[in-house]
C-alpha cells in the first residue's frame, strides 16, 4: 500500500490522480511531482515500485506544504482576520461568504438551512 504523508493512495486509481487525494495537492502539483521525480502519470498506484514511493513521499514533504500544516497555517490566517476585525474576518465570523456574493436570495451553503419566522395576529 502506497502511503505519502500519512495519507493511503487509492491503488487502482493513476498515480497522478491518486495524489490529488493528499490535501494541498490538485492537478498542477501532482503533475509537478512526478516530473520531479520521474514517475509516468499514468502509472497505477499498485504498480509502483517502493523506491518509486518513497521518492514521491520525499518530494513531497521536502518541497511542499499539505496536510496538518497547510490546515493549520489556513486555519491561523482565518484566525488573524478575524482578531483584527477586518471585514473578511467579521464575515468568518458571522458564517456569511467571504468574498463578496449576494446573500439577500442566495448563500444556503454558508448560511445554513432557512430560520423560518411565525407571525402573530
Amino acid at each position: 500500500m502506497a502511503r505519502v504523508v500519512g495519507v493511503d493512495l487509492p491503488r487502482e486509481k493513476q498515480v497522478e490522480v491518486a495524489l490529488q487525494s493528499i490535501y494541498g495537492i490538485g492537478p498542477a502539483r501532482s503533475r509537478e511531482v512526478l516530473t520531479k521525480t520521474g514517475v509516468t502519470p499514468t502509472k497505477r498506484v499498485r504498480d509502483l515500485t517502493d523506491e518509486e514511493v518513497s521518492k514521491i513521499a520525499r518530494t513531497v514533504e521536502n518541497d511542499y506544504k499539505v496536510e496538518g500544516d497547510l490546515r493549520r497555517e489556513v486555519t491561523a490566517n482565518i484566525k488573524r482576520l478575524m482578531d483584527i476585525n477586518c471585514y473578511r474576518g467579521t464575515r468568518h465570523k458571522r458564517g456569511l461568504p467571504t468574498r463578496g456574493q449576494r446573500t439577500h436570495t442566495n448563500a444556503r451553503t454558508r448560511k445554513g438551512p432557512r430560520r423560518t419566522t411565525i407571525k402573530k395576529k
